[in-house]
């Protein structure tokens, strides 16, 4: 298998309120981690109209959620875990284990039975399927991003148009 395989997701959607509870059945899925930025909210902290209802509907069938997110400004995605009544976990460094880890012992779930919902392939996808997890890549809610993720993003399309040609 090539390298860039462990780089394909496992689910593709348009963005996170696409994914349904009856999808995620499908899949033996009975916890989400989910990324922040570019999955929840946009470059200038807005959250994606109508994910608190989705995140609501997927509590209330009783999926277990928790953020988990690279980033180290902990405010940020305090605010969006309080607006969503989530837990959350920052600076997890993804794609490296130890954050999908802590996600895991959070949702107090076998690996088998979570997905990761995130906007990146090097990330969040990368980490999913390291970690033994159902990888779901959504597309960017807005095409601004942080530096270093700019600097990823030709990378990512050309692994996603490998991706989309062999479907």
């Amino acid at each position: 298998m090539k390298l860039y395989t462990k780089m394909y997701p496992k689910a593709y959607f348009n963005n996170i309120k696409d994914i349904t509870i009856e999808f995620l059945q499908t899949h033996n899925i009975k916890g989400l981690l989910i990324d922040v930025d570019n999955t929840l909210i946009d470059y200038n902290k807005n959250i994606l109209d109508g994910v608190k209802e989705w995140i609501d509907k997927m509590r209330d069938e009783g999926v277990k959620l928790c953020i988990l997110s690279n980033t180290n400004n902990k405010l940020k995605v305090q605010n969006v875990s309080r607006y969503l009544d989530i837990p959350y976990i920052f600076f997890a460094m993804k794609p490296l284990k130890n954050g999908f880890r802590k996600g895991m012992k959070k949702l107090k779930l076998e690996s088998k039975n979570i997905a990761v919902i995130g906007d990146q392939l090097l990330t969040d996808v990368l980490g999913a399927n390291r970690s033994n997890m159902y990888s779901i890549l959504v597309k960017p809610i807005h095409e601004k991003d942080i530096f270093i993720t700019k600097l990823k993003r030709p990378l990512e399309r050309k692994i996603m148009n490998k991706y989309l040609n062999k479907k």
